[in-house]
Parts: structure tokens; sequence; C-alpha cells
């Protein structure tokens, strides 16, 4: 049920209030809004009559909200920037079906979408809506209907549908040193690539090499295509997965450091909410993504 209605403001009232919190005064809120300084003025004093609570000092010409006005335009900026996005949405889906998926960047970019140009083609009334989401989310506060997850199954209250599993590679510019290939331990003297979600992973690469390395220092990143252009660069040399390494390879920009790919710790999973029932969307994209698995 919706609540009654005095305690429904009219739009352009929670326009005003937030203008004016964001750009300091009537006079520059009355400007963004196209609208006239009494314009602006009169809308306030309409939603603080309304709300019954006083959100405004006015001294002088200067207007100022109230710690009560304050929070209450944070909540209208939230509540404005939600329905924003539900009416560009529902402007870009027109009658079309979505699906919203929060993706890991890099492999939705290089593994998921190049699969997706299949899946629209078979179901050209679907569409895929993506956002990217590096941690985990709360499924019932935002709005998704699926998420790609990395690592292990340690996502409380989800279905999981294993998509890849994850191979690297050490990587470099073609110029970084000389002789490249060069053995493994060669790599201990170069300077090396980190990505911060991957915690350990050099130093795992190394012990897979019958290696010890520790305190390996250098460059960080939070996202696996920044770190493939620091290594193309020549900053150093990084680790990446195959699906991107295969690319970036085939460009020339990079080139193997040492040895091939190795099998790492961790699978790529499609998960979503086992307190929702799945939707009927949702459920030809996960019948679809097993089929060639």
């Amino acid at each position: 049920m919706i609540a009654p209605r005095r305690f429904l403001p009219s739009i352009n009232s929670l326009l005003a209030l937030e203008a004016v919190d964001r750009l300091g005064t009537a006079t520059a809120a009355a400007q963004e809004l196209a609208l006239t300084h009494s314009a602006v003025s009169r809308q306030l004093k309409v939603l603080e009559e309304q709300i019954g609570v006083t959100m405004f000092v006015r001294d002088g010409k200067v207007l100022r909200l109230t710690p009560a006005g304050e929070a209450y335009a944070n909540s209208v900026r939230d509540l404005l920037q939600s329905l924003a996005r539900a009416s560009l949405k529902l402007k870009a889906t027109g009658g079309r079906s979505s699906l919203n998926i929060a993706i890991l960047p890099t492999f939705g970019m290089y593994w998921l979408n190049p699969r997706l140009r299949a899946f629209s083609k078979l179901y050209p009334d679907i569409q895929v809506n993506q956002s990217t989401r590096l941690t985990q989310l709360d499924f019932e506060r935002e709005n998704f209907d699926a998420a790609l997850h990395f690592g292990t199954k340690d996502w409380v209250g989800v279905n999981y549908l294993p998509l890849a599993s994850e191979r690297v590679i050490a990587v470099c510019a073609p110029d970084l040193v000389k002789d490249l290939p060069v053995p493994p331990e060669r790599l201990l003297d170069l300077p090396l690539l980190h990505l911060d979600s991957r915690p350990g992973a050099w130093e795992a690469w190394f012990a897979s090499h019958g290696l010890e390395a520790d305190r390996l220092r250098g460059m960080l990143f939070d996202q696996f295509t920044n770190l493939a252009e620091a290594a193309a660069l020549g900053f150093g040399v990084a680790l990446l997965p195959e699906f991107l390494a295969r690319t970036e390879l085939s460009r020339g920009r990079l080139v193997p450091a040492s040895s091939g790919y190795i099998d790492v710790e961790g699978t790529y999973y499609l998960v979503w909410p086992k307190s929702i029932a799945a939707s009927d969307t949702l459920k030809k994209l996960i019948d679809w993504i097993q089929q060639p698995l």
C-alpha cells in the first residue's frame, strides 16, 4: 500500500530541496531548475508546511538547512536517483523483459559478453543490463537478478552455477627484458604488478615453480584491465587470467614473460538469491549457459 498523500510531497518540492542542499543557495537552485527565486522559495515553504517540521533557517538572504532538513535531503536525493534509474531502465528496455546482472568488469567484458551475443540472438525480447560490483551485494536491497562471483562458495544464501576455472600466465611488454620468455626465477628480479583482489597470487605462482618468494613489492591495481595496460606500457610483469591474456597476446602488446598457463584456486560463478524465486528470464539465461558448459 502506498503511503497517504500527506506524506508524499510533489516532485517539484523535492527537487527544490535537493538542489538547495547540494548547491547551497536558493538562487543557484533556481538557476539549475530554470525557475525564479520566488518559485523555489514557494516550493520549500509548501514542503515545510506539508511535513510540519522546520527544515530551513532564513538569515536575511541566506537560506540554510537545519540538521533535520539535511537528513531529509539526503534521503530525497537517494529516492530521486532511484526514480531516475527506474525511468531510464524503462525507457531503454521498452516493452522487452530485462535481467539485471552485477558483473566483475574484466570477466564480464572478455568472457560473458562475447557469449551473450548468441543469447541475445536467441532471445531478442530479453535485455541484459549490467552494472559493476567488485564485492558481494545484498540482493534484497539492490535490484539485481544475478551476479558474477569469483572464489569459493563463500557467498551465503545464493545458488551457484560454475562458469569457468581460473588459469593465469605471467606476461609483460615485448621489450621489458631480453630473451623472453625467461626462467621463472628471473622474474624475482623484475618489477611485479599486483591485483588487490588476488593477494598472494605471485607467491602461489612462484610456489608452483618450486620457488620461495616473500615480500614481493610492486604497483597495485584494482582491475585486471588496468593491470594489463600497465604491463603493456612496460611497468612490470603481470599475472593475467586466460580470458584476458589470450586477447592481449593476440594483439602483440604483451608476450609470455616465463612459463605458460597454470591452474590456480578459484572459480567464476553465476549466483542468484535462494530467497527469491528466479524469474522466467533468469531461468532462460541459466538454462542457456548450461548448454555449452
